[in-house]
């Protein structure tokens, strides 16, 4: 019980970090989970990878849940106005994906869910976020604040959204690639790409909690509370980590390790295979 619990504080570590860093969750989680199986049903593993994701998110809202609250009765009329149209620009951001993901799930998950799809995507994103930032080395933004990011642009940021259906490319890396490509302000790119995640993820969770049911054993419900507690107070860390870190930095440096970690997994699995 208690190794089953030390496994899953390993797991929320991994995925509180890498859910918001562009560095892709599921490249590492493949990793983590040739080391670390948790002794449980497979049924409840993929429920668990998931809803640690929702404890993730739960982050987002609380660091940002002025921004993001237009009933807060600290806000004026425009304040309040402006709060809805984030949240505007957030749903049609989230269109495409949504579209892409009902209609094509199972065919992407058979034909991508494996080691060799995550490493290409790691190594490949890597490069991107190293070429486009040496592209756009000098260039002032063009979208500096929320209110420059117009509708149209948030829907194009969406496109970029459903290339993360693709394991190993990281939802936060496909946005933020995007964004930086259209002119986005490192800042606004990302938090545009947390803001994205809540609706996306929630609905997620929520489907993957209402398959498997509520009828947790005493040791599922202590793995999937710990893992959730775990992922939720490491992605705040992670959150305030990567605002303060882009406001002085490029993502080179994420570019560089994406590489490292995809040929970490092309190594690993070609000396196992």
């Amino acid at each position: 019980m208690l190794l089953e619990l030390l496994k899953s504080i390993i797991l929320g570590v991994v995925q509180g970090i890498t859910e918001w860093l562009p560095v892709s969750s599921t490249g590492h989680m493949i990793l983590v989970d040739e080391f670390l199986i948790l002794n449980t049903t497979d049924e409840f593993k993929e429920m668990f990878l998931v809803v640690i994701q929702l404890a993730s998110i739960m982050a987002v809202v609380l660091l940002y849940f002025k921004k993001l609250n237009p009933f807060d009765s600290g806000k004026n009329d425009l304040q309040k106005k402006e709060t809805w149209h984030i949240w505007y620009k957030v749903l049609i951001g989230i269109i495409p994906a949504g579209v892409f993901g009902v209609l094509f799930e199972d065919a992407i998950h058979n034909l991508f869910y494996n080691w060799i799809t995550v490493a290409v995507a790691l190594i490949i994103y890597g490069v991107a976020f190293i070429v486009i930032e040496k592209r756009n080395e000098g260039k002032i933004p063009t979208i500096a604040t929320w209110e420059d990011l117009n509708y149209k642009v948030a829907l194009m940021i969406g496109f970029f959204q459903v290339l993360a259906l693709i394991p190993g490319t990281s939802r936060s890396g496909a946005t933020i690639v995007g964004a930086i490509l259209i002119g986005t302000a490192r800042p606004i790119a990302a938090e545009y790409s947390f803001f994205l995640s809540i609706p996306v993820m929630m609905g997620a969770s929520l489907i993957k909690l209402l398959g498997f049911g509520f009828t947790f054993t005493l040791e599922e419900l202590l793995i999937l509370i710990v893992g959730c507690i775990v992922s939720f107070l490491v992605s705040i860390f992670a959150i305030k980590f990567l605002m303060n870190y882009i406001r002085r930095n490029d993502f080179s440096s994420f570019g560089w390790y994406r590489i490292a970690v995809g040929f970490v997994v092309i190594g690993y699995f070609w000396l196992i295979g």
